[in-house]
């Protein structure tokens, strides 16, 4: 039958592909980096008190271990054997590896261990310990190599030197269950994760997307609005300048007409993007109108200091709406982010460009809890790229944050 051979074909290269996951499974157990974490801590407070959990287990475990001590190398093993669960929360894979390594030449130092067994209760705990952290980042192959690789010391020592098989039998189904419910866990938390970095994509995108149909709006409104300036001083120039010859009138008015049919196409072109307002002649915020939105800030309770000389007020108008356009989500960010915070403007001028610069100190009290990173810094970004600058923020020393911003204008009109 045809369907014979390739469904033999398939078969064989379904196994090969299993192959190869097991093996890099292996590869990435024995000698892989150590995987990326499947969660995020919400705040320092809750790193440090994790780490300070393992430090007050590694002591707990060290006290099983030494207790009831009969042998020198009881006493030796007692406190190295679980050592290396505090590194679990940073390099799990790492402390798993030193781990099974005890687990595995533990038994050839004489100790006489609670119930006959080559290890001591606390270096079993820590081990499983370091597993189930360590498992947690890994892939499904990766994790069961984990496990296989744990059992294999596991009946090597307790199948030769314990004459009852419940025991071993007992604690490979433990460790079995165990591994199972982390596989689980690692599994769903991985999910999370992965939908969680998709959907934040997903946001950043749309707010990219969002943020250019704002730009163009405004640009829309600008240029808008000097076009119907440029059709009306060519529509009235005739009567304001009399005595002009009619080869100049006809010249004036093919302009006006000119003028008039750019707007049209424009709206025409641009009106999917006035889905939330219709269109507008006005013109868009300048750096003039800086002083106003710093009053609008300080009567909304934020200390603000605003340093620009006035001169400034005349640069080309897509570099006065974007300026306007930072500073204003910089003090939103400012008030929302470090409440209480000074916020200090300056805008300068520099070699042809506007040099803009938004500092807060670190805020009085915690920003609102629950709301995650907006995409304000996304929106300063496409503004900045469109008109051919930079733009860089980040933390200051002193714990606040700091946008700063270089416009190129050009000539200036």
């Amino acid at each position: 039958m045809p369907g014979i051979p390739l469904a033999t074909g398939g078969a064989r290269s379904a196994a090969r592909a299993a192959a190869g996951r097991a093996w890099r499974g292996l590869v990435q157990v024995l000698t892989g980096p150590e995987p990326p974490s499947v969660w995020r801590w919400q705040s320092p407070q809750e790193r440090r008190a994790a780490y300070a959990a393992l430090g007050v287990a590694t002591l707990a475990l060290c006290a099983v271990n030494l207790a009831g001590i009969a042998t020198w190398g009881q006493l030796l093993l007692a406190v190295p054997v679980v050592a290396p669960l505090p590194l679990a929360a940073r390099y799990p894979m790492l402390a798993w590896r030193i781990g099974w390594f005890a687990l595995l030449l533990a038994p050839l130092v004489p100790a006489a261990w609670r119930g006959g067994w080559p290890w001591g209760a606390g270096q079993i705990l820590a081990l499983l310990g370091a597993f189930c952290l360590a498992g947690i980042r890994q892939q499904r192959p990766a994790l069961w190599w984990m496990w296989a690789l744990s059992l294999i010391p596991w009946w090597l020592w307790l199948a030769a030197g314990v004459p009852n098989p419940n025991g071993p039998a007992g604690a490979t189904i433990i460790f079995t269950a165990v591994a199972v419910a982390v596989d689980s866990i690692g599994s769903r938390l991985g999910a999370q994760r992965a939908l969680a970095e998709r959907t934040e994509a997903e946001r950043a995108q749309r707010a990219v997307l969002e943020e250019r149909a704002r730009i163009a709006r405004e640009l829309h409104d600008v240029v808008a609005h000097h076009m119907s300036l440029i059709a009306v001083r060519a529509e009235t120039a005739p009567y304001r300048l009399p005595g002009l010859p009619e080869a100049a009138r006809a010249e004036f008015g093919s302009l006006s007409e000119v003028a008039r049919e750019a707007l049209t196409e424009m709206r025409r072109l641009l009106g999917v993007l006035r889905n939330d307002q219709p269109a507008a002649l006005a013109p868009q915020p300048q750096l003039a109108d800086l002083p106003e939105l710093i009053d609008a800030a300080r009567q909304a309770g934020v200390s603000v200091e605003l340093s620009a000389p006035s001169a400034l007020g005349r640069v080309p108008p897509g570099v006065g709406v974007c300026a306007y356009r930072i500073v204003q989500e910089s003090l939103s960010n400012a008030s929302q982010h470090a409440p209480g915070a000074a916020v200090t403007v300056s805008v300068g001028h520099d070699d042809g460009a506007v040099l803009l610069r938004v500092a807060n100190g670190p805020g009085a009290s915690p920003g609102p809890s629950g709301h995650g990173p907006g995409h304000g810094l996304t929106g300063m970004r496409e503004r900045v790229a469109l008109l051919g600058g930079s733009l860089s923020a980040g933390p200051a020393p002193d714990g606040g944050f700091v946008i700063s911003a270089v416009l190129p204008v050009g000539e200036t009109p």
